[in-house]
């Protein structure tokens, strides 16, 4: 049969399947070429300045320190984080008091919680906030002008040693592959920064680079802040698609 003797239902037909293959091809490749979710490497850029050695409670008779709740609430979040994506630490602060240290404790590495953990449970905080140039090598480490790349940033203070966080915010925007930097402020309540300034800045570093600024008060704030920005939110709910909802179909 050919077209000119096809009836005109026939015709539609062949046209309205061929659209569909065409449709269903085009999607096929865009999903074969968008990313894996969680499939680009992370920095964990880690504060130990002195002022994380403080206490979070006023008065407390046996004080808890600042850091001692984010060592627990990475504890908490890391083994599971690091099982999605490759993961490396850079610590700043610890060291000679008043000192600007930053340290490259790990590169990015496969199920590198146990290693994170060991490097930061190692740390005594002592020393400034060198928070920017902590992230340019943070940056630099993950080749970020090559590829997607992420940077979640955990500190409590402001930049104390003349950087200027939101003016790398943008250097490192408009040299980026893809580069993605959350913040995560540790602000215990009762405590504060020293001038809105430095939260000014910490926010405008996240945003120039895609990232959410998220102001942590508790461990549990900080977990959850932790596993919104390091974590894997994506496959998460694709392994509790596959597991849970087909028991519960058939419970």
């Amino acid at each position: 049969m050919d077209w000119q003797s096809a009836p005109s239902y026939t015709i539609r037909l062949m046209i309205s399947a061929s659209a569909a293959l065409f449709a269903f091809n085009s999607a096929f490749s865009a999903e074969e070429k968008k990313p894996t979710a969680c499939n680009e490497d992370a920095m964990l850029v880690f504060d130990a300045s002195g002022s994380m050695g403080g206490s979070v409670g006023l008065g407390v008779a046996t004080p808890v320190t600042r850091i001692d709740k984010v060592r627990s609430a990475l504890a908490e979040v890391l083994p599971s984080a690091t099982r999605f994506r490759r993961v490396g630490l850079i610590t700043y602060g610890p060291g000679p008091y008043q000192q600007c240290n930053v340290k490259l404790d790990l590169k990015p590495t496969p199920n590198a919680a146990d290693l994170i953990m060991r490097a930061v449970n190692a740390l005594t905080p002592a020393g400034r906030t060198p928070l920017t140039s902590a992230v340019a090598q943070a940056a630099d480490v993950l080749d970020f002008r090559h590829k997607p790349s992420l940077i979640v940033v955990v500190t409590d203070g402001e930049e104390t040693c003349g950087g200027s966080p939101c003016d790398l915010g943008k250097q490192l925007h408009a040299a980026a592959e893809q580069l993605t930097i959350h913040v995560i402020g540790y602000r215990p309540k009762g405590f504060s920064w020293t001038g809105e300034q430095s939260l000014v800045d910490a926010k405008c570093l996240a945003d120039q680079n895609g990232g959410l600024y998220i102001a942590a008060e508790t461990e549990e704030d900080l977990i959850l802040a932790l596993e919104k920005t390091l974590g894997c939110p994506m496959v998460t709910q694709q392994a509790y698609n596959a597991t849970v909802c087909p028991l519960l179909a058939h419970s």
